[in-house]
């Protein structure tokens, strides 16, 4: 109660409400919030709502910092944040035998981004459902070293409540030529240049699985993106050429391609945004080509092979066909694969055409080809 009356009279609130009134009104605010704040940050908001010019306090510890100044020793924080994506509490046993709760936020406000690591009580409010995404905050926590890197933590006796003041929230963005095998956090912004089918599959516990995938590119480049379960239901939403936005996902090798993927899980955020993104694909020319790699390459149709259709080992039917296609450096075969390889009923000598992401390797006689498979985009100009 003490600390309410100095906020009172250090904010000079007596020519504007009572006390009375203004300790009536920090109580509705403490109802209001549900139990998201103390009083003492209830009666901070109070006093701000009625134009009072600093209700933060005196101290380091009670001045409002930006997420971009918050560095590992940073100590006791308070900051104003809005809440960009929620993950689900879990439960864990303590040493002592006691059953704890943890539950993790990433909040934004105008200078970058930073995860809250809630304990307990305040992990609670994440399970009830109190926390939402777009919600702002007074937040007040300790900062240190987590697992992703810096972050917040507020224990019981921590502060977070939400207010009603309005912040513009940016989300640090990674490019995608800096996303390298195993880095967590990843927030992209990108273009959807392919998007896939929706694949289901057996989990090893009896369950169905769902899985697809989209490209995207930015300006330094491009890379596969994939989406597991209910989040593939974003795809009917998505078309070629869209802006997003992707919060929170990581980045794995796949085992088969030795490509390094984005991965979007239930803890990830992908969203339409109005911002657009630059990206222009990067064709290489055909004599720079070397095995190993993915590459994209554009020129003009100078050959075209026969289709031939089999069956493979495990009893599925495929098909495979050539073409050869030549620009100012060279020329090279293309094998084409599956539903690609109708493509020589489409084209004729001297047709224009784009392969996007191609694989090249050492074939006949040692020549180097690509072979258009299921991640391979054909554009017939």
């Amino acid at each position: 109660m003490d600390e309410i009356i100095e906020i009172y009279k250090k904010q000079e609130l007596s020519g504007t409400i009572s006390q009375e009134d203004f300790l009536e009104r920090v109580g509705e605010k403490v109802n209001q919030m549900g139990g998201l704040c103390d009083t003492k940050t209830a009666a901070m908001l109070v006093a701000h709502d009625l134009g009072a010019g600093d209700t933060r306090g005196e101290g380091a510890g009670n001045e409002v910092q930006k997420v971009a100044d918050i560095t590992p020793g940073t100590g006791n924080v308070r900051l104003i944040a809005k809440v960009m994506s929620v993950f689900p509490a879990k439960e864990f046993n303590r040493n002592d035998g006691t059953i704890g709760r943890v539950a993790n936020l990433l909040v934004a406000d105008e200078t970058g981004s930073i995860r809250l690591t809630l304990w307990d009580d305040k992990a609670d409010l994440v399970k009830t459902g109190d926390i939402t995404v777009g919600q702002t905050f007074q937040i007040s926590g300790y900062v240190k070293e987590g697992y992703s890197g810096v972050e917040v933590n507020i224990g019981n006796n921590g502060v977070l409540c939400e207010t009603d003041e309005k912040i513009e929230a940016s989300v640090a963005s990674t490019k995608i030529t800096d996303i390298k095998n195993g880095m967590g956090d990843i927030n992209l912004k990108a273009r959807v240049l392919d998007i896939a089918d929706i694949k289901t599959f057996n989990r090893k516990d009896g369950s169905t699985g769902r899985v697809s995938n989209i490209t995207v590119g930015d300006d330094t480049g491009k890379i596969r993106v994939t989406l597991w379960d209910e989040k593939t239901d974003l795809l009917p939403e998505l078309n070629i050429n869209d802006s997003i936005e992707i919060i929170n996902a990581y980045a794995r090798e796949n085992n088969f391609s030795q490509q390094v993927e984005v991965q979007v899980g239930n803890r990830t955020i992908l969203k339409k945004t109005d911002k657009e993104v630059d990206y222009s694909e990067n064709f290489t020319p055909i004599s720079d080509i070397i095995p190993g790699e993915s590459y994209s390459v554009k020129g003009s149709v100078s050959g075209i092979g026969d289709r031939r259709d089999f069956t493979r080992d495990d009893g599925t039917e495929n098909s495979v066909s050539n073409i050869y296609v030549s620009d100012d450096t060279g020329r090279i075969r293309i094998a084409l694969w599956g539903e690609h390889a109708g493509l020589i009923d489409e084209v004729d000598i001297d047709t224009e055409i784009e392969i996007i992401d191609a694989f090249s390797k050492s074939g006949f006689n040692d020549e180097i080809e690509l072979s258009a498979g299921n991640r391979t985009r054909i554009i017939v100009l």
